[in-house]
């Protein structure tokens, strides 16, 4: 099953600074599902990690290394989807961002499954039947 990681765990991944023990745990996890090109990537989470960079080496540096990750393709349906989310959320009073409520769309469209810290998306996802990975759970099926 292929996972989609969100923006909160592929920045922590690129981050330079030492990580808590808790934070190095969810690097390895992303770090694992690499060679098994089980991670996926989505342009929105892209452009959000690009981002608010404001030094070019950086941007650069961080371009490089995300440009080894082949975006997966998003259609009509995916956005319809999105939007249908949308929808559903706001009746139940759950907010979310486009960008996560077309992950969770692709989550569905795909059967793939959601890699986020992000609390606003556990609470997104309960909405359908797709899963949340959380950082205290185990990524692999």
């Amino acid at each position: 099953m292929n996972v989609l990681i969100d923006r909160p765990i592929r920045s922590l991944a690129l981050r330079h600074r030492e990580k808590h023990a808790s934070e190095q745990k969810l690097v390895n996890e992303i770090t694992e599902l690499i060679p098994e090109t089980r991670a996926v990537m989505i342009g929105p989470v892209r452009q959000e990690i690009l981002s608010g960079i404001a030094q070019t080496s950086q941007f650069e540096r961080i371009r490089k290394h995300l440009a080894a990750f082949d975006d997966l393709v998003i259609n009509t349906e995916d956005f319809e989807g999105a939007a249908q989310r949308f929808n559903l959320c706001r009746k139940k009073g759950i907010q979310g961002s486009h960008t996560d409520l077309l992950l969770c769309a692709l989550a569905e469209q795909n059967d793939a499954s959601i890699f986020t810290t992000d609390d606003d998306s556990n609470a997104m996802l309960s909405t359908s039947r797709y899963r949340y990975i959380s950082p205290d759970s185990a990524i692999r099926n």
